[in-house]
């Protein structure tokens, strides 16, 4: 099984658009200025996920799981961007700021269900952002908004096969 992304190789930078730096999801209007809304990214992780394309997932798989995370957190330990499962198996593209069809989303370390984007402390060495696919031999039943440990626990009794796609990230 293999996942890649046309933003980015794997060990190569994430676009700025696809991180907290980058986000256009908010828009400017009345009194909010465009400093508001970044400073409001860094504490939702604004952007947008990266389009992923996902190859030769194994035969039988009943359903794909994603999870981004970032390894190089320095508080708590590793700090989860993303989580996204129920995928159909027949996925071959996640486009960039949307979900596939009838998966679910659960929260991530900002607070939030969806995406965050990587939004490491300015002047920190480039932190790794990992996105995990996991082949799942069953539809896990989940609810929308569940965290990443009982995704993790879903995950090992289920698993299939693993790919993984690294992408890099540094705040000036």
């Amino acid at each position: 099984m293999l996942i890649t992304s046309p933003s980015f190789k794997d060990g190569e930078n994430i676009p700025k658009k696809f991180t907290c730096d980058g986000s256009t999801s908010l828009t400017t209007g009345g009194s909010t200025s465009l400093d508001v809304a970044r400073d409001k990214s860094l504490t939702t992780g604004g952007g947008m996920n990266p389009e992923l394309h996902i190859e030769n997932v194994p035969p039988g798989t009943q359903g794909l799981a994603l999870i981004m995370d970032d390894p190089d957190a320095t508080r708590g330990g590793t700090f989860t961007h993303w989580l996204v499962w129920n995928i159909d198996p027949g996925t071959k593209i996640i486009k960039e700021e949307s979900v596939p069809p009838g998966a679910v989303e659960g929260v991530n370390d900002f607070g939030n269900i969806g995406y965050g984007g990587p939004c490491p402390p300015r002047g920190a060495n480039p932190h790794h952002y990992q996105f995990k696919l996991y082949a799942l031999d069953g539809i896990l039943k989940l609810s929308k908004g569940a965290a990443k440990d009982a995704l993790g626990a879903e995950i090992g009794k289920h698993l299939v096969a693993k790919a993984e796609l690294v992408g890099l990230y540094q705040r000036q």
